[in-house]
């Protein structure tokens, strides 16, 4: 009986952290689009993450299994072929956040730059 009422507040802790953990993820996801595009991230491997001839495409790092979270951190952090380390310049916590927008399901796009800096118009002819 006691074990039964163990398992069954556990299950029902497990339950109620789940959508903590998901919005959480989201919410780092989110901040990990804006540093992507901050950081300079967006410079070599394009917005979105879709690659550009100076970095590779980065779409499919979620599915695949030679990328995992932590290859990513270290790859973030040490670099690697053409890519430099980001040792120096990024906090524990905005690698982590960059490692969830790269591994989301559905890549957030990232809130307007701080300071509500608009795209500069097209030239009018």
């Amino acid at each position: 009986m006691a074990l039964s009422r163990l398992l069954l507040s556990s299950l029902v802790l497990a339950s109620l952290s789940l959508p903590a953990l998901a919005a959480s993820s989201k919410d780092d996801a989110l901040a990990g689009a804006a540093l992507f595009r901050d950081k300079g991230c967006a410079y070599c491997h394009g917005a979105g993450a879709i690659g550009t001839p100076k970095g590779p495409a980065l779409t499919t790092l979620r599915t695949d299994k030679d990328w995992p979270p932590q290859k990513i951190t270290d790859q973030i952090l040490n670099g690697g072929k053409k890519m430099p380390p980001f040792r120096e310049s990024l906090t524990d916590a905005e690698i982590a956040q960059l490692v969830a927008y790269l591994r989301a399901a559905k890549r957030p796009e990232p809130p307007p730059p701080a300071g509500g800096a608009a795209a500069p118009a097209p030239p009018q002819n």
